[in-house]
């Protein structure tokens, strides 16, 4: 077991920021509005900007599993169909540019990104009332912004929220569909990261694998956070925790 542990070549430290971020994994799944943005700048500190999002997805699609099980039946295919073909091309746009930038500038685009995704949610937040256009641009422009997001740092979260709140559809019917969102496209980049940037291999897999334990109890410890944590509290401190963690990586 050892041996098998030394393959990774992590530290300590490097193996505790693992299992802290695959239990937010779970606890975002679990419902936990905002918990799953702060592991991206995280990760990327610890591990680098673009090896970090290889690293990082798999772990999402173990959680993505748990989430399309428990909500399929809300999930609203009408608004997935809508919009996936504009994340799609946001994703390439993405992979070009992940492509052909150093590390250094990668996560500097991903710090960008992720402040841009935190401004989106203090906004969503803060005008819970503004009337958000329902028309096929709105979709183009979310879907392209939220595909960016998801190749640069898995960070489209808050882009697909802004989406989904603006189809004013019931609390479950937002949570299956986003469910599906994020599974369908997270599996579609899953043989982009091994082909072009080849952040995803059988070391990366195994390393998951031994994750998975830890994202599964972040769900269950996200549900009972949710009961006993009041949810405006919770938000600051995530949104708090996560902005100093974003301004890290620049």
């Amino acid at each position: 077991m050892i041996e098998f542990l030394n393959w990774f070549d992590f530290s300590t430290t490097d193996w505790l920021i693992s299992l802290i971020c695959g239990l937010l994994i779970g606890m975002a799944k679990a419902g936990v509005a905002g918990t799953g943005i702060m592991i991206v700048p995280i990760m990327a500190v610890a591990f680098g900007g673009r090896v970090s999002t290889g690293i990082v997805l798999p772990m999402l699609i173990i959680a993505d599993i748990y989430a399309v099980i428990y909500y399929n039946r809300f999930a609203n295919w009408k608004y997935i169909v809508k919009i996936t073909p504009w994340a799609v091309i946001g994703i390439f746009i993405a992979l070009a540019i992940g492509s052909s930038v150093s590390d250094e500038v990668f996560r500097r685009i991903l710090s960008v990104t992720v402040i841009s995704a935190i401004v989106i949610m203090i906004w969503r937040d803060l005008r819970q009332n503004v009337s958000i256009p329902d028309h096929w641009w709105f979709a183009m422009l979310l879907g392209l912004a939220g595909g960016f997001a998801t190749m640069i740092g898995n960070a489209a979260g808050p882009v697909m929220a802004m989406y989904l709140l603006a189809m004013r559809i019931p609390k479950f019917t937002y949570i299956g569909t986003g469910a599906w969102f994020f599974f369908l496209v997270n599996l579609f980049k899953v043989p982009l990261h091994v082909v072009f940037w080849k952040t995803i291999t059988l070391k990366t897999v195994s390393f998951n694998l031994m994750m998975a334990p830890a994202i599964i109890f972040g769900v269950f410890l996200g549900i009972q956070i949710v009961k006993i944590i009041p949810e405006k509290l919770y938000r600051v401190l995530v949104i708090g925790t996560t902005i100093v963690s974003a301004f890290l990586l620049l």
